[in-house]
């Protein structure tokens, strides 16, 4: 039996292994890669592809977005499946436009995960019922009816989300490899497109809305 051949991608070593020994149980999985950041799971797959990544949202170097910006444009058919902390209405549509082959939260069920990687490993797209739910919310909204930051660039959003968890511009900076200085424009383009005034207001903005990490 030909097994399919998984790359985890997920900053914390507890997750990685415990993912690790979940397919371990299955007859049909390996793990043949593990990765911390976004900048190793893009090395990775370039030196060896594999069947599937499995890959989350929130890595220091380069997040899981970028990382799979960067995949999907120089390996298209490789599948990338998103599990994250994040529920789906956050980061799930966002996720699927850039190219995921599925989105998950890490709250599922193993069964749930198990039968997501067969699925994408197939070529098909897993979608549950939360994150159909999403897509078809965002997909028969109009502009004007979406929330603000529903209609925010991808590198916005993260800002927002880092803003309201508390996060300074610097460690912005950090988490997202960019200068202070562009993370600064983002914040000057938040406030623009939020008519709002100040970085307080947007944290407040961030968590009433469950934006904050």
């Amino acid at each position: 039996m030909k097994r399919i051949r998984v790359i985890i991608a997920d900053d914390h070593a507890i997750v990685r292994r415990g993912l690790q020994l979940m397919l371990a149980q299955t007859d049909d999985m390996e793990v043949v890669g593990e990765a911390e950041n976004g900048v190793q799971v893009v090395q990775m797959v370039r030196e060896q592809p594999p069947d599937v990544v499995l890959m989350d949202i929130s890595m220091p170097d380069r997040n899981g977005i970028d990382a799979l910006k960067m995949i999907r444009k120089e390996l298209p058919r490789l599948p990338v499946l998103i599990l994250s902390m994040y529920p789906e209405d956050q980061y799930a549509v966002r996720a699927m436009k850039a190219g995921a082959a599925g989105y998950l939260t890490k709250h599922g069920a193993p069964e749930q995960l198990i039968a997501a990687i067969r699925l994408v490993a197939c070529g098909k797209k897993y979608v549950s019922a939360a994150v159909a739910e999403a897509l078809a919310h965002a997909i028969s909204s109009h502009d004007g009816d979406r929330p603000v930051h529903e209609r925010l660039s991808d590198r916005e959003y993260q800002t927002l989300c880092m803003i309201a968890s508390g996060k300074t511009l610097t460690q912005i900076a950090e988490s997202l490899n960019l200068s202070v200085k562009t993370v600064s424009v983002y914040r000057t383009r938040l406030l623009e497109k939020m008519n709002l005034r100040t970085s307080a207001e947007l944290t407040y903005y961030g968590i009433r809305n469950g934006l904050a990490e």
